[in-house]
């Protein structure tokens, strides 16, 4: 029988998706207050493998990725989608310009996966809590990351997969300096 461990802690991180840079600022300092001090930012990423968001968001699309200096528990993330929910719905109210100003996907890192949670079920995901679910979006493999036929396709390209080796490198670290024996890989 397998015994049982408490998990170690995880990078939480936020991927904020807007057509108004200027949502941008104040998007990061309301999370910052709901998450803690911010570690790492990427630069914006034109959003253009879809255009699904389209009619409710505008024209063009970035995404922009934020890390947390704090690490947290796993489980931690279906609270943090709650909360992203909830602060998606005020900047709607506070803004008019477009029906969906932000939308803002939560996610953690560990060492060999990257989790994003989700209001929506579908088969590759796993309720976690409360009508959160998860779903593993890219694996790390043979030093890179990888995806599945699920992976979203901007979360298969090299920009986003270089910004996520480095936040790698960064939590490794952080997990090092917190005591824990890290392998090298």
């Amino acid at each position: 029988m397998a015994e049982i461990r408490p998990p170690l802690p995880v990078k939480l991180f936020l991927g904020m998706l807007t057509s108004l840079p200027d949502m941008v600022a104040p998007a990061e300092e309301r999370l910052a207050r709901l998450f803690g001090s911010v570690d790492a930012r990427s630069e914006p990423f034109p959003f253009d493998a879809t255009h699904y968001y389209d009619e409710t968001m505008g024209r063009p699309l970035y995404r922009y990725f934020l890390s947390f200096s704090e690490l947290v528990n796993p489980a931690a993330i279906a609270d943090a989608k709650i909360k992203t929910n909830a602060l998606e719905s005020d900047f709607s109210k506070r803004c008019p310009r477009v029906a969906r100003p932000i939308n803002l996907d939560p996610g953690y890192l560990e060492q060999s996966k990257i989790v994003l949670a989700s209001a929506k079920n579908f088969s590759h995901r796993i309720l976690v809590s409360g009508g959160i679910y998860a779903e593993v979006t890219l694996r790390f493999q043979a030093g890179e990351w990888r995806s599945f036929p699920w992976t979203f396709p901007d979360y298969k390209t090299e920009q986003y997969r270089s910004f996520f080796s480095s936040l790698r490198a960064r939590y490794r670290l952080q997990l090092r300096t917190m005591g824990f024996q890290i392998r090298a890989r």
